[in-house]
């Protein structure tokens, strides 16, 4: 009786309460009838242990057929829900190398042959695109590197690289709307955009009264440039006008009259000016030579004096953006700078015609009467809304000469930011394009790029990054001599900010010179940071000693692609405290974001 009583105990655990109930009656039952026969009881016990077995057997059946079936779900559902960004070191989260791969979908189930041949398509064509951005790969490594994977040529590439940049192509149609046409006609900016533009001129042989139609209209209507992005109330007041009438004034349709004058200048050279300090004294000589109605013509920039930087363009401005004039115009000034009498007659003035205040603060042109009165209030810093700026002046010029700089990235410069967006978002983009994809993507061709409105129309998109994003330029080191350094946990604290606004935000661009700044991403799981592979400050050093350790290439370039990279997110966070800072704010304000508003953790010298 005892070891029936046992039995019925353990067998208890096993079954459902029902079960358990109507055993426990019968056996009891059972034990009062028989409990007194001995042969019973052994018969009794067989059969309870029997019942224990078969009921073991049962249950382990089943968990390990649930287990079979279900053995995938169980650790993809804890990498996808432990966390909101949960992450691996192979293919299953980020890497803060300034590279990302792709999380797994959420409640996407994939068999381990499936999971396995995804995750080698996606590397396959992540390399594939990589390689083709290599100019370092000559051609004969190129189709090698094809034919392995049933490829013939570079063009056979079937899927479109959603966040590369056709170079070639967007420097030819640059060239075409930065150039004065014949007998000085206006640039097609009215409507043409992209390749369209381009594709209509080559038509234009055959419509030749049409193309004279449309083009006195972009000279007599309000045509405005291309590099605008937004209408009047997304940028800075009057950005579209102030943007044609300096390219107008750059750009004479006849460099050789008597009366063009030129303004021939060199760069900042001076050691510790960083090239923020660079751009912001080249935006004084052009204020200057707006108002003497000079053509400003710049000469040697010394940060583009690298290899990089090849045939006419080495130690130019244009190695990294088009020119700030015409050839024309550049041809004829450095011909008069050759000439004494037109030094003598002013026909040329240099930088030692100028005083050092007239360059850095002198008076902005008032061509355009006083514009800047009317700045929207759209930076923050502490909390509050900035009505005021002693400098409201200074900062709208700064923004609008940087942006005539800017206004046309070279060939050199549109491949840095390809190689930039590939490193971050091209894993990406490969998990995103292959899902349009049945089967082998290299197996398949396709016919999109003979379509028309494939090549010639949506030319003009931009490339694909991953948005929304916010970038957030963390100056710190020896910018404690110049203004209030803050500690990157308050830029962290104003990017949370944004994402209560903006809840699916949890990507982050950042640029920064320090490691300790990199060192801390880690303290914050759910956020997705992006960020250029270059070796960073550790300690105390100046930006100067700095950028002199990455060598004069990497020292430009990538602190460039970071301001780009910058002057294109959705927000961004800064300290007004730094030029740096001040000249990317003035980019995007002149580049349709103004409404995207500014978070500074600092105030800077004229608030």
């Amino acid at each position: 009786m005892k070891t029936s009583v046992l039995l019925v105990v353990v067998f208890h655990c096993e079954m459902e309460p029902a079960m358990v109930k109507s055993l426990e009656r019968a056996v009891s039952q059972k034990a009062l009838q028989m409990g007194s026969s001995f042969p019973c009881r052994i018969c009794v016990v067989g059969f309870l242990i029997g019942a224990c077995l078969a009921c073991l057997f049962m249950a382990s059946l089943t968990s390990f057929r649930a287990m079979e079936v279900a053995g995938l779900i169980f650790p993809i559902r804890m990498a996808t829900f432990s966390s909101p960004t949960s992450t691996s070191r192979d293919y299953m989260g980020k890497i803060l190398d300034g590279s990302y791969v792709a999380q797994q979908d959420e409640g996407r189930v994939y068999s381990k042959e499936n999971e396995e041949g995804r995750r080698d398509g996606v590397l396959q064509l992540y390399s594939v695109w990589g390689a083709l951005l290599d100019e370092s790969v000559d051609d004969n490594e190129g189709v090698q590197l094809l034919n392995r994977i049933g490829l013939i040529s570079r063009a056979s590439v079937p899927p479109k690289a959603p966040h590369i940049k056709n170079c070639k192509a967007s420097d030819e149609v640059n060239k075409r709307l930065d150039t004065l046409g014949e007998n000085g006609t206006f640039p097609p900016w009215r409507t043409w955009k992209g390749l369209l533009g381009l594709e209509f001129l080559r038509r234009k042989s055959s419509a030749d009264e049409q193309w004279q139609h449309v083009n006195s209209q972009a000279e007599t209507e309000a045509s405005y440039p291309t590099w605008i992005v937004g209408s009047d109330d997304d940028n800075f007041p009057l950005t579209r006008k102030v943007q044609k009438d300096i390219w107008v004034h750059q750009h004479p349709s006849n460099c050789n009259a008597a009366h063009v004058r030129f303004l021939i200048v060199d760069w900042e050279i001076i050691h510790g000016f960083g090239i923020g300090a660079q751009i912001a004294g080249m935006c004084g000589l052009l204020a200057i030579a707006m108002k003497e109605q000079r053509v400003l013509v710049t000469n040697y920039y010394n940060r583009a004096d690298h290899a990089g930087c090849k045939g006419a363009s080495r130690s130019r401005w244009s190695c990294y953006f088009f020119p700030e004039t015409s050839v024309e115009c550049r041809n004829r000034a450095f011909e008069l700078m050759t000439r004494k009498k037109a030094w003598e007659n002013g026909i040329v003035t240099g930088k030692d015609n100028y005083t050092t205040k007239e360059i850095w603060a002198g008076h902005v042109p008032r061509i355009w009467g006083n514009p800047w009165v009317h700045l929207q209030p759209t930076t923050e810093i502490n909390g509050s809304l900035i009505t005021h700026h002693r400098k409201m002046d200074r900062r709208w010029w700064l923004a609008q000469a940087t942006r005539y700089l800017m206004r046309f990235q070279s060939k050199y410069t549109c491949e840095l930011l390809n190689s930039a967006r590939h490193k971050a978002f091209g894993l990406q983009a490969a998990e995103m394009v292959l899902k349009t994809f049945k089967g082998e993507w290299s197996k398949q061709v396709s016919d999109e790029s003979k379509y028309d409105i494939e090549q010639i129309v949506w030319s003009n998109h931009k490339p694909w990054i991953q948005r929304p994003i916010l970038s957030m330029h963390v100056r710190m080191g020896d910018k404690a001599c110049e203004m209030k350094v803050v500690e990157f946990e308050k830029y962290m604290h104003l990017a949370d900010r944004i994402r209560k606004r903006f809840p699916n935000l949890n990507s982050i661009w950042i640029s920064t010179e320090m490691q300790e700044v990199i060192d801390k991403l880690k303290s914050y799981p759910s956020w997705n940071f992006y960020y250029t592979n270059v070796t960073r400050q550790v300690g105390n050093m100046s930006m100067a000693a700095y950028e002199a350790s990455l060598g004069r290439e990497t020292g430009t370039n990538n602190p460039l692609v970071n301001f780009l990279m910058a002057s294109e997110a959705d927000f961004f966070i800064g300290a007004l405290g730094s030029t740096w800072c001040y000249l990317i704010d003035g980019m995007r304000n002149t580049g349709g974001k103004v409404m995207a508003g500014y978070l500074s953790v600092n105030k800077d010298r004229f608030w």
